[in-house]
């Protein structure tokens, strides 16, 4: 597995991805397994209009069409939010259709933080926080980052899926994926055989003795004899 994933000449590490796709996969599990539980379905039309109460007079069509919508069958409504929780704490604990999950999950997220929280209000005095959903929306957009930015994801359903089907990596990837190239091995050299040396033929060289000239009396050399025939 590899460790750091890079992207133009820069170095990211891999497993900030993978610890918060698998925590954050975890708290949607969790939530996902309330929202099945009978309390949830039972007051769940309770909290869809409890959401606009308090709120500003220009934000009451805003809540009204969703308690409307609702009303006449809250638990048919109750199973679906069900449903889709579960579906997304799925394909973000395994790496499902990455891309298209992020953004689907972050705009379901919105949807839940402007109505059923209610955009986190009514902003007034006693007001502590403004919702979940909104943070986990951004926590998507953090994920969708690190896909950017890191690459495919091995660890993941993705990773295998794109073996299989050629067109998954356009839900999955951002890009299409490159195509791995088998790295030639290179051969190990052949060990050098030793030649051994051509002996240097050694040519005898005959140094003449050398004989030393008597000295005249004056000091100077003897005159040598001149050669026969010269007069």
């Amino acid at each position: 597995m590899a460790s750091t994933a890079t992207t133009a000449g820069r170095s990211f590490p891999a497993w900030p991805k993978y610890a918060l796709r698998i925590t954050f996969g975890m708290i949607w599990l969790i939530d996902a397994v309330l929202k099945w539980l009978p309390g949830f379905r039972s007051g769940y039309m309770g909290m869809i209009s409890g959401a606009g109460q308090g709120q500003p007079g220009w934000l009451k069509p805003w809540f009204s069409f969703w308690t409307n919508l609702q009303s006449p069958h809250p638990v048919v409504y109750a199973y679906l939010v069900a449903v889709l929780e579960t579906l997304v704490a799925l394909a973000v604990l395994f790496g499902v259709a990455r891309k298209v999950s992020y953004f689907a999950a972050a705009g379901f997220s919105v949807v839940i933080w402007a109505a059923a929280e209610g955009f986190g209000g009514p902003y007034a005095s006693g007001a502590s926080d403004i919702g979940t959903a909104i943070i986990y929306a951004l926590v998507f957009m953090c994920l969708l980052t690190l896909a950017v930015y890191t690459g495919p994801d091995i660890c993941s359903v993705d990773h295998y899926l794109e073996k299989k089907i050629s067109w998954w990596w356009k839900v999955a990837e951002f890009g299409s994926p490159e195509k791995q190239q088998p790295v030639p091995v290179a051969a190990a050299p052949a060990p050098a055989i030793p030649v051994p040396a051509a002996p240097v033929p050694v040519i005898p060289v005959l140094v003449a003795p050398v004989v030393p000239v008597p000295a005249a009396a004056n000091g100077s050399t003897r005159p040598t004899a001149e050669p026969a025939g010269r007069h």
